[in-house]
């Protein structure tokens, strides 16, 4: 964690959208153009990766002018109002709909924290001066949704030495929700730990669902929820508070999208799946530095740590890669290639596309990022998520296959001087021609035989999508466990019910080796060979031919030890029979299953 403890200013994390108790009278409301809009069928949240504003990029930096009343000053009322002004004129027709207000709405600017007699959270008079419901109506008057923010647990500041009543719960109070240890949880230690066990935990989450659902919010980031956010062990495990929530959520009739945060632990995937509808897989994007952001902390993070999460995403729950900061130029931090790399990777992965930038100052480059129509399809059609088809090296090609038959395909420079990036059709599964489109420039680039190949700048990126008009790729495959192969040091073989063969090779580590004998090709030349591969963390292994010199590749996640992804790695071979070593050197190595060996050379 990079920011204060939450129990003194918000940390890494704390951003979202907030919701909050509701007290009688508590909003003086703010004349509101229309009437608030019928909720959404409950069937339609989050069957697509959801788009907005977050208050919360704004909130944590220190770029001259945007706290100028102190640290995560900038969440006023007044601002949220402007934002969704501007949001409405200037992005809602391409999709972004969300006004999410985040960490702090029920705290002044010393963060002392504001809660009504059941001791929920309420606006702070000054952020808010009209209350929360008066700012959803304002934001459903122009057509949008609202959200708002929470931390798990209960809040320290609330307990009230647990003499506090729970809102229609007779007999509860906040001693009847917590352990008797007021043992605590969240990622910042900043609340007490709700005890399941005892009925009144689950009424203090009703009165909040209901507080928020009266209000009108549409939307609840939940944040600090453990496993994960940099906490392991019983007492952040908040699965149960999660469950609590999707159920009080239900119990209210108003769908209301449960998004989770931060950084969260990829373990309890499952859980996140079946109880909420969009889950954080990182820290916080923001830098907590003079900008919104900087690619070093911690946009270029998310290249590695995206691919094990990649196949849980889908309708009804989608990764969470953070706000996506692209449209203010100089207060982003950014490069014009470092931007259009985060948007591109933001929309090949199907995270949610909420910025956090002052939507009042977009410049023009941050407009055609944002507004690219052909760039949103990828993200908000039926189309899947993309992984990479290579290694996770300094030149990365990621790749999906829709259900059209075409590939979403992205070329990643994240060297630090230029470099060229080839994506090989053999990657994708076969071979020949594919007409290519830039989605980026609305072009059609033509036809091009068996590869396409660019030049891009330091952090630099394109997105195309390439239709194939050639054949499918033949291949010969090697089994990983196949008794003429060589094992060396402590490699074994596994039992992998996910493998080709129901086995793999692995101890792969401190110089554990596996070598494919036997490897016959036709014609000396460069081979573009497929690894089938099981690693639950991204590690490196180097690959060798013959005994020839090792390339070191590192092997993205595939998200846990159960589960089998691909990359293609080059690999130069002779006319005839071949060795090919997969040599974990002085560290660890993945688990091999098979490769693939492509009948002609790239």
């Amino acid at each position: 964690m990079r920011s204060p403890s939450y129990s003194v200013l918000p940390a890494r994390g704390l951003r979202a959208v907030f919701v909050l108790a509701l007290t009688a009278g508590l909003a003086t409301a703010v004349p509101a153009a229309h009437a608030v809009p019928a909720a959404t069928p409950a069937s339609t949240v989050a069957a697509k990766p959801y788009m907005g504003w977050s208050s919360w990029s704004m909130q944590s930096s220190k770029y001259p002018g945007l706290n100028p009343d102190g640290d995560y000053s900038y969440l006023t009322e007044a601002n949220v109002l402007k934002q969704t002004d501007a949001l409405a004129a200037k992005l809602k027709n391409f999709g972004y709909e969300y006004v999410n207000i985040d960490a702090g709405w029920w705290r002044d600017n010393a963060w002392k924290p504001e809660f009504d007699q059941y001791a929920r959270q309420t606006a702070d008079p000054v952020r808010f001066p009209h209350g929360m419901k008066a700012v959803a109506d304002h934001i459903h008057a122009k057509g949008l949704k609202a959200g708002i923010y929470l931390p798990v647990g209960l809040e320290k500041e609330a307990y009230n030495n647990g003499n506090s009543p729970i809102w229609n719960a007779p007999g509860c109070t906040t001693a009847d929700i917590v352990y008797p240890d007021l043992r605590t949880t969240n990622g910042w230690d900043s609340a007490y730990k709700l005890d399941f066990s005892r009925p009144c935990a689950e009424k203090y989450i009703d009165s909040q669902a209901q507080a928020i659902a009266d209000w009108g919010y549409d939307f609840l980031k939940f944040d600090g929820v453990g496993p994960g956010s940099f906490k392991s062990g019983d007492q952040y495990n908040n699965v149960a508070d999660v469950a609590a929530w999707q159920k009080a959520i239900a119990a209210t009739g108003r769908p209301i999208h449960l998004e989770l945060s931060w950084s969260l632990d990829i373990g309890h995937v499952d859980d996140w799946k079946k109880y909420s509808n969009g889950w954080r897989v990182d820290t916080d994007v923001e830098c907590y530095c003079n900008t919104l952001v900087s690619w070093e902390n911690s946009v270029n993070d998310r290249w590695d740590d995206t691919p094990g999460w990649t196949r849980h995403a889908g309708p009804g729950g989608w990764n969470d890669l953070d706000s996506l900061d692209v449209g203010n130029g100089e207060m982003d931090g950014l490069t014009k290639a470092e931007r259009q790399s985060y948007a591109t990777l933001w929309a090949i992965a199907k995270s949610p596309l909420y910025t956090g930038d002052d939507l009042t100052k977009l410049d023009d480059y941050g407009v055609k990022l944002l507004t690219n129509r052909e760039v949103i399809a990828v993200n908000q059609g039926n189309t899947p998520p993309a992984r990479p088809v290579t290694p996770s090296d300094a030149q990365q090609v990621w790749a999906a296959k829709n259900p059209d038959g075409t590939y979403t395909v992205a070329l990643f420079n994240l060297a630090d001087a230029p470099a060229a990036v080839t994506a090989d059709f053999s990657t994708l599964g076969f071979t020949g021609k594919a007409a290519v489109r830039d989605l980026w420039n609305h072009e059609n680039l033509g036809t091009y035989q068996n590869k396409i190949t660019e030049a891009l700048p330091a952090h630099g990126s394109r997105l195309f999508t390439v239709t194939p008009r050639g054949s499918a790729l033949t291949t010969t495959g090697y089994e990983a466990e196949s008794t003429t192969n060589t094992l060396a040091g402590n490699a074994s073989v596994a039992g992998c019910s996910a493998c080709s063969g129901g086995n793999k090779v692995g101890n792969l580590y401190l110089g554990g080796k596996l070598t494919f004998n036997n490897v016959v090709v036709d014609k000396p030349g460069t081979y573009l060979v497929k690894v089938a591969y099981v690693s639950g963390d991204a590690r490196s292994a180097d690959v060798s031919a013959n005994g020839g010199g090792a390339t070191s590749h590192k092997f993205p996640s595939t998200g846990d030890w159960g589960t089998v992804e691909t990359v293609s790695v080059p690999v130069s071979l002779k006319a005839g029979a071949n060795t090919i070593t997969f040599d974990s050197a002085n560290w660890y190595a993945p688990d091999i299953d098979r490769i693939d060996v492509p009948k002609s050379p790239r």
